[in-house]
């Protein structure tokens, strides 16, 4: 990207964000400016909807489409292509005697003593799993040599079978790809030209064939999907004048230009969750903070995970397609395995969609179901009939009872009173105000579950973090949630309603490249594993290399995967160049205990995988946490009003200051307070203060009672 000091004609980036509800889009300019929009998401071409953010921003700002340098995007197309199941006719070509790999699976089920329960069928149906005679042994050596006739024999049942895409993988293949890649050759000569294929050493050159082998399927499953969508987004960017290149948002928190999710489109699987946990770990980094808790609500989920040491906690354990996701390593075998670099994000069905209802014991319940952006909730006036957590919030008084969205969305609040007291408040034989709250409380206490997941679940105490709190919805529970966790700091950014959208604009170009020698550490020298490592970072700067980027621009960063010996999953630890395997090793013993509360210094380790991360800025600058919330300063403000507001039945209503962010100073305030923004709502409760920060964070301290 050419740099504000080389020119006098400013530069534009653009962030678009894809959620069950909104869309968020944010342009942000090289001379200060931000902007950003909210427009209603368009669940039946989600393309349709950035494009109209983004025409919208440029018009109103008088922007020329050339000025623009990109289109950072995170896309929501690939995980809907699996759970709606709509992706590509896909097919498996596979070593013989390995049909079933993807009906056996792990020995894994979620839900314990269910005997009704069904695992998910494979993306490759039985008919379209096809065996070819080939073996390849665990140390590379050719066992036996490709049966090509075999190949060509599978590729004319497929063409007869119609397939739409086609994954090829080996037994081994990750110690030699050579069958994997003839085997492809052969069916690109013998299938329509449309058919797309792809190789597991491609996507994931590493161990374990299920993980393998379902990678690659889940990856030719959607290929097709996510190609079109890129096609026609771009189309549309093209024939709005937008000439600017589009790049994906990852899963693992980089971005990657339309040629890499081409190659890999499961890497693309959770770009939208990724986005906003960037952003959080930007704005620690920006105050020093090395422990941070993204918390992420918006109008069908809240998402939450872990920023340690100033980094996010990663994980290459993702099932799509599993439900609600509570990042947890002991509930799996509910959906398709991806084996790929996933920030480890918590999520679970609680948004400000959320619909509440009463289930036949008569119990309250809130979630998972949604009401999304079509109808909506009952105030949005969209034919909405099912009370929401957004109807519960507007009752409360914590919401401008007229618009949202500067005046975007109308609401019909009187409407969503009547719906709240009829299906909500009479049935349960309390008071609106009373059975409001109690959907509020529901809601935040099912949201720590979220928190707990990437926290006590790993071993950590929530109360060393501090919560950062965003999305449409993240600042109007954020206190309660910090509250029933004993968390004392929480921060509201700039921009809280579009803070992921900010975080794809701070991503890096990022990829991930592996290898998995699978040794003993006992039984590996330092100058094997250093080979090891050279020849993955070797592989590394060569793909880079041919997206543009010179040596000199790329920064690698490296990681190893270990175990203790019998054990059959692994953890992950960073290592330097040149340093020990027995260094690396001692790391790996440390961060046992640290996650299990066990360790052994006497069993042997042995390291499985070597990951080498290869990233770059974005596109040359990238906007770093303060320059953008030095230009969200200035569309911050608002002039100070009042509104009853209702804290339940302890502090029950108070007459609420409401502000914009520029009513706040440095200085301490005491709540109860709500700051309303274009984008989002901050309820500040009775016992709690808020002030602005250096950054323009709101900063929200919770007084809390420590558990004894």
């Amino acid at each position: 990207m050419v740099s504000e000091a080389s020119t006098t004609t400013a530069i534009y980036r653009v962030g678009a964000d894809i959620g069950g509800t909104f869309t968020d889009v944010v342009l942000i300019g090289s001379d200060g400016t931000l902007a950003t929009r909210k427009v209603s998401s368009t669940p039946e071409s989600f393309g349709r909807a950035v494009i109209r953010g983004v025409d919208e921003l440029l018009t109103e700002r008088g922007i020329d489409r050339d000025a623009l340098d990109a289109l950072a995007h995170a896309s929501t197309v690939a995980t809907n292509a699996i759970l709606e199941q709509k992706g590509a006719v896909t097919a498996l070509v596979t070593t013989e005697g390995f049909r079933d790999v993807l009906e056996m699976r792990r020995l894994r089920i979620p839900v314990l003593y269910d005997l009704q329960y069904r695992k998910p069928a494979p993306l490759a149906p039985r008919r379209l799993r096809l065996e070819v005679s080939e073996r390849i042994g665990p140390g590379g050596a050719v066992w036996k040599p490709l049966d090509e006739e075999s190949v060509v024999k599978a590729a004319r049942e497929l063409r007869r079978a119609g397939v739409q895409s086609v994954a090829v993988a080996f037994l081994h293949s990750y110690a030699n790809p050579v069958h994997e890649h003839r085997a492809a050759e052969i069916l690109r000569q013998h299938l329509p030209d449309g058919v797309f294929i792809v190789c597991s050493t491609d996507v994931l050159p590493e161990i374990r064939e299920y993980e393998r082998t379902s990678t690659a399927v889940v990856s030719a499953y959607i290929g097709p999907t996510v190609e079109d969508y890129l096609a026609r987004l771009q189309g549309e960017m093209r024939a709005t004048g937008i000439g600017a290149p589009l790049q994906i948002m990852q899963s693992n928190g980089g971005v990657m230009s339309l040629e890499g999710v081409r190659r890999k489109p499961a890497a693309i699987v959770e770009s939208g969750p990724a986005a906003g946990v960037i952003a959080c770990a930007r704005l620690a980094e920006a105050l020093g903070i090395a422990n941070a808790i993204s918390f992420d609500m918006g109008g069908t989920t809240a998402k939450s995970a872990m920023i340690e040491d100033g980094k996010p906690s990663m994980t290459t354990e993702y099932e799509v397609g599993a439900g609600i996701n509570l990042s947890s390593k002991l509930v799996k075998g509910g959906g398709y395995p991806i084996k790929l670099p996933f920030i480890d994000v918590s999520e679970i069905g609680s948004g400000g969609g959320s619909i509440v209802a009463i289930d036949e014991t008569g119990a309250l319940k809130v979630g998972p179901a949604s009401a999304g952006a079509a109808p909506g909730p009952v105030c949005y006036g969209a034919g909405g009939e099912q009370p929401t957590f957004t109807d519960a919030v507007l009752t409360l008084g914590y919401l401008n009872q007229s618009s949202l969205a500067g005046g975007a969305v109308r609401l019909d609040a009187q409407r969503s009173f009547a719906v709240f007291e009829d299906k909500v408040a009479r049935p349960l034989g309390l008071s609106r105000d009373d059975a409001a709250f109690g959907v509020f409380t529901i809601a935040a206490a099912t949201m720590t579950r979220a928190v707990k997941a990437v926290t006590t679940y790993r071993g950590r105490d929530p109360r060393d973090f501090v919560l950062v709190a965003f999305g449409g919805n993240g600042p109007v529970a954020a206190a309660a949630v910090a509250r029933a966790l004993s968390i004392r700091t929480v921060l509201i950014p700039p921009a809280p309603g579009v803070f992921s959208a900010l975080g794809i604009l701070m991503s890096k170009v990022e990829h991930e490249f592996s290898a998995s020698p699978f040794r003993s550490v006992r039984g590996m020298t330092d100058d094997a594993f250093e080979a090891s490592v050279a020849s993955v970072e070797a592989k590394a700067l060569a793909d880079m290399a041919e997206e543009g980027h010179r040596p000199d621009e790329v920064t690698l960063s490296r990681q190893a995967e270990l175990r203790y010996s019998g054990q059959a999953y692994e953890l992950s630890v960073p290592f330097e160049p040149g340093e020990s395997l027995a260094a690396i090793a001692a790391r790996f013993r440390a961060e046992h205990r640290k996650t299990y509360g066990h360790g052994s210094e006497a069993d042997d380790v042995d390291l499985v995988t070597i990951r080498v991360y290869a990233r770059v800025d974005a596109v040359g600058e990238t906007w770093d946490y303060a320059k953008v919330a030095e230009s969200v300063s200035f569309v911050s403000g608002g002039r100070e009003a009042r509104r009853r507001a209702y804290f339940g039945p302890d502090a029950g209503y108070q007459d609420t200051p409401v502000i914009g962010r520029g009513g706040l100073t440095p200085e301490w305030r005491v709540g109860p307070l709500i700051v309303e923004e274009y984008d989002s709502t901050c309820v500040v409760p009775p016992g709690a203060r808020a002030r602005l920060d250096a950054l323009r964070n709101i900063e929200i301290q919770i007084s809390v009672t420590d558990p004894a």
